[in-house]
């Protein structure tokens, strides 16, 4: 048995409030400092940042890597990457236990249904501007990971937790030397485009007259926002909260049985089921949401269990986590050689990623097309918090439906997007190949993307001969 006083003991403490006390300062900083309070960069990113600064430092006086000496048990990093891994997972449950009492019309069906193909086609055109570019960096800088690119939509589309998901993949499996820190780097860089990039574009539409900024709420919250009808007690013989975390972490061990059945049954595509904790942890959080309801409906249980505020700020706390322990983990030393390719996919990917949402928005949603391409560039560089960011400064009170395309669209967005997630695992076999079917799965997604400009009726004309 340990001594209560050894680093074993202390060491994962110590790296928790190394993350959170990263957090409170970087907090301070945004509200201390102009430029920071109205860039919009999520203070978890100025937080992992500000660590990334501390440890680069630390590296180049002492040699070591900060969180990899004995005050973090020896391994921090490899921890940080852990946290990220499970953090993701554990963010999506959380989002998937909450409910929305909003009906869908035919017309918002369309919206919703066009924002989830808008999110995938936007992956393709990354994962294809991402794969060009890197392989024809593959074939001027020797030993360069030709399917890197590939990257590029996990960092950018998906975040921090996909990104490293993949670097992982691509390190451990295919030999991309520095392939974690790559994929993380790419997921920092989507922030700052998400952040800097929607504050350019803010300030230049407010120049123009096309925009009006919201006005920033105070914070205070209505009863209703805070707890429906016929919840269990806030605090009885368990507090609400510690319910709501049961359910989300139950959800993800149940995850794991499942994933583990899924790779003792495949053992072949292990590293991709568990590549899947986030995807494989909304379906069985789903599950377990559905069995609650269908036990309060026949009155098995009286009380409704899950609250949407609770689950809300558990969510953001696990992805806040994600991406301050993230940007953290990112090994500046293993990037050396890949500087130039990182800073062109960075700016490539923020370049087409806000002209094609910018042209889907004022096609498809013309009645809130700022509104709209402004959350969804904000999602695809960032995450849909960015993106909820950036959406309420022109949209502060919710009063379009662009907060609700956000939620509703992860459903057909996971449905397309999964062939997308398995060719990734094509892409350092055959990285020609997985780009071709990239192009082809593109092509076909903007043909039901705009179905109704492509194939719009022409008015039949009048018949010159009948009097």
């Amino acid at each position: 048995m340990s001594n209560f006083w050894e680093f074993s003991v202390w060491s994962w403490m110590v790296l928790f409030a190394v993350l959170l006390g990263s957090l409170l300062v970087g907090n301070v900083l945004k509200k201390a400092i102009p430029f920071l309070r109205n860039s919009l960069i999520p203070t978890s990113v100025l937080a992992g940042v500000l660590l990334l600064i501390v440890a680069s430092v630390y590296k180049a006086i002492t040699g070591d890597v900060m969180f990899d000496t004995v005050v973090f048990g020896g391994k921090g990093t490899e921890t940080l990457e852990i946290i990220t891994y499970h953090t993701l997972a554990l963010g999506f449950i959380a989002s998937a236990f909450k409910t929305t009492n909003s009906k869908l019309t035919k017309q918002r069906t369309g919206e919703i249904i066009n924002t989830g193909v808008t999110t995938v086609a936007t992956y393709l055109i990354q994962g294809i501007v991402g794969l060009v570019i890197t392989i024809i960096a593959a074939s001027v800088l020797t030993g360069f990971f030709a399917a890197a690119g590939v990257l590029l939509p996990f960092g950018y589309g998906q975040g921090t937790g996909q990104a490293l998901n993949y670097g992982n993949l691509y390190e451990m499996d295919y030999g991309f030397v520095g392939g974690r820190s790559f994929g993380l780097t790419i997921a920092a860089l989507g922030f700052l485009s998400a952040s800097i990039g929607g504050v350019i574009h803010l300030n230049i539409m407010k120049k123009r007259g096309k925009l009006v900024l919201s006005k920033r709420r105070d914070g205070s919250l209505h009863t209703d926002e805070v707890e429906s009808d016929n919840e269990i007690p806030m605090q009885e013989s368990i507090d609400k909260f510690t319910v709501q975390v049961a359910l989300i972490v139950v959800s993800y061990i149940g995850t794991y049985l499942l994933m583990y059945l899924l790779g003792y049954l495949l053992p072949g595509m292990r590293s991709v089921i568990y590549g899947f904790n986030f995807l494989l942890g909304v379906l069985v959080g789903t599950l377990v949401k559905l069995l609650l309801n269908f036990l309060y409906k026949k009155r098995i249980v009286k009380k409704k269990h899950t609250n949407n505020f609770l689950m809300t700020r558990a969510c953001n706390f696990f992805f806040d986590i994600m991406v301050v322990a993230g940007i953290a983990a990112i090994r500046l030393d293993l990037l050396e050689k890949y500087w130039g390719v990182i800073a062109i996919l960075g700016v490539v990917g923020a370049v087409i990623t806000y002209v094609y949402n910018r042209i889907v928005a004022k096609t498809l949603f013309p009645d809130y097309y700022e509104e709209q391409f402004l959350a969804m560039y904000g999602m695809l560089t960032g995450t849909a918090s960015t993106g909820i960011i950036l959406l309420r400064e022109v949209d502060g009170e919710f009063r379009t439906p662009v907060s609700d395309n956000l939620v509703y669209q992860n459903f057909p967005a996971i449905i397309l997007g999964f062939p997308m997630l398995l060719l990734a695992n094509l892409a350092p076999v055959k990285p020609i190949l997985t780009l071709i079917i990239f192009v082809a799965f593109f092509l076909v997604l903007n043909i039901v993307l705009f179905r109704k400009q492509i194939f719009r009726r022409r008015k039949s004309k009048p018949d010159k001969k009948s009097k």
